[in-house]
């Protein structure tokens, strides 16, 4: 049976391909960012997991304004990229798992989701950048199971359907019948706005406390509605929707093991948080 080993948090900013195309982890601007990720290069050489489902929303590589659905899954054998405009290098191409996609899909519908099937399917910087920083300079050792979240059309999903839909893909997970070592992961920016009057806008105590509320009380934060997380956090920190869904995948005795925050990579709140999800893990290890 498949087992949840826990989750990751991660920004996708795309100046920190940028960045690594340069080789500047260590310059004073970077190295307390990078520096970060020391912790989940050790956490993940030693769960060793097998296949990361990751949570992201798309910026116009494979979906647009014109047909921009709120959930899809990829269920390809290899998801590409392509340039995407930053100057930063195209990503290699990352192995699928159409059997445990079809999984998830097959849930989440039954669960009453209505998600769109991608069998062929662009990833863009939100997902390439953190396989880059959780796997530096080398092959990625996973296969990867897309999952968009709209966080750009409004009307957006709540932060209550986000949670949902990561418990169903957890229970789904749990539910396969092969042997699998499975991490979760939510990528995106916490507070930021690029746009608009609140250009540049940062709000560090909203972070810190979605950062504290996501381990042990998601509860509390599908209580604020779309709007006022805007409010909050700014008009890009809705990105915040993929970690909910992250953590909604984690359905044992959650705990963190490791958090980096760090402000401003380009104008974002950057954090890096890794979860263990202990029961269901030491439960299948029995």
């Amino acid at each position: 049976m498949a087992v949840i080993v826990g989750g990751i948090g991660s920004t996708h900013v795309p100046a920190i391909g940028k960045a690594i195309a340069e080789k500047k982890q260590n310059d004073p601007y970077w190295q307390p960012f990078f520096k970060g990720f020391d912790y989940v290069h050790y956490w993940l050489a030693r769960t060793k997991p097998d296949v990361a489902v990751v949570f992201y929303n798309d910026h116009g590589l494979n979906f647009f304004l014109d047909k921009l659905p709120t959930f899809a899954v990829g269920a390809a054998a290899e998801y590409r990229s392509e340039d995407e405009g930053w100057g930063i290098p195209v990503s290699r191409p990352i192995p699928g798992d159409p059997a445990l996609s079809w999984q998830l899909i097959n849930s989440l519908v039954a669960d009453e989701f209505d998600v769109t099937m991608c069998q062929e399917m662009l990833i863009d910087h939100a997902v390439t950048i953190p396989m880059a920083l959780m796997w530096p300079g080398a092959a990625w050792p996973v296969k990867i199971v897309p999952v968009e979240i709209n966080t750009v059309q409004h009307p957006l999903p709540t932060l209550a359907r986000c949670l949902k839909l990561g418990r169903s893909i957890g229970r789904a997970i749990e539910s396969y019948e092969q042997d699998l070592r499975v991490i979760v992961i939510g990528t995106g920016g916490l507070s930021h706005q690029l746009d608009g009057k609140r250009a540049g806008f940062i709000n560090k105590e909203f972070d810190e406390l979605c950062l504290d509320k996501i381990v042990a009380d998601p509860e509390a934060l599908t209580r604020y509605s779309i709007h006022d997380w805007v409010e909050q956090s700014g008009s890009q920190g809705v990105e915040f929707l993929n970690w909910m869904a992250m953590r909604g995948a984690m359905t044992g005795r959650v705990s963190e093991v490791h958090r980096n925050y760090h402000i401003p990579i380009s104008n974002t709140a950057a954090a890096t948080v890794v979860l263990e999800n202990r029961d269901e893990a030491e439960r299948r290890a029995a």
